[in-house]
């Protein structure tokens, strides 16, 4: 299928389409999304809330998009929303830990989730005290910036200011590897 003239009848709202769309491109999002989720109505619903968004963003499409990368993207921020929406930071990582070893999943997986929270946790023991404590109270325990500044007697500005310079730290140093770590990045490092 000629993915220029698609996007063009897409742009134009001709409703056929969004039906070539979905027909060229749900199965490999469908799998996209079952390798992070694992449930399959919630990867339907993920799929299906994939391209109501990208039907109604319609006009932000360029007629030159790369409409793979588009709607990786658009299902890659779909998938975070719905790890946010699911669990907390701790929980989610304690879910995926066990959800690696029960599914046996592949070594090479489990040696790459292991690699990267090993990793995290060395690049949060390297901030200063301060800023490594303002993080793990956030990020590990989940507590509001407010709740964190009355425990430590320090203002709001100042803790905001630490967690933004502890996630810049980690982000530029996770970003080698790959798209696990920007998961990771979206997940624990950019949310709150």
């Amino acid at each position: 299928m000629n993915n220029e003239k698609l996007i063009n009848r897409f742009i134009d709202g001709d409703k056929t389409a969004i039906n070539d769309l979905y027909t060229e491109y749900s199965p490999r999002l469908y799998r996209f999304a079952m390798a992070y989720l694992k449930s399959e109505s919630e990867v339907l619903d993920i799929v299906q809330e994939v391209f109501v968004n990208v039907w109604v963003n319609r006009n932000k499409l360029k007629k030159d998009s790369n409409l793979d990368a588009y709607l990786f993207t658009v299902a890659k921020n779909t998938i975070v929303s719905v790890f946010r929406k699911k669990l907390s930071e701790k929980d989610y990582l304690e879910h995926l830990k066990n959800k690696t070893i029960t599914n046996s999943i592949d070594t090479e997986s489990q040696f790459n989730y292991n690699q990267l929270s090993d990793k995290l946790n060395d690049l949060v023991e390297q901030l200063p005290p301060q800023r490594k404590k303002i993080y793990q109270l956030s990020k590990e325990q989940g507590l509001a910036n407010k709740t964190i500044a009355a425990e430590l007697g320090i203002s709001v500005k100042t803790v905001e200011d630490h967690l933004s310079k502890a996630s810049k730290f980690i982000k530029k140093h996770l970003t080698e590897y790959g798209f696990l770590a920007l998961l990771f990045i979206d997940l624990f490092i950019n949310s709150k």
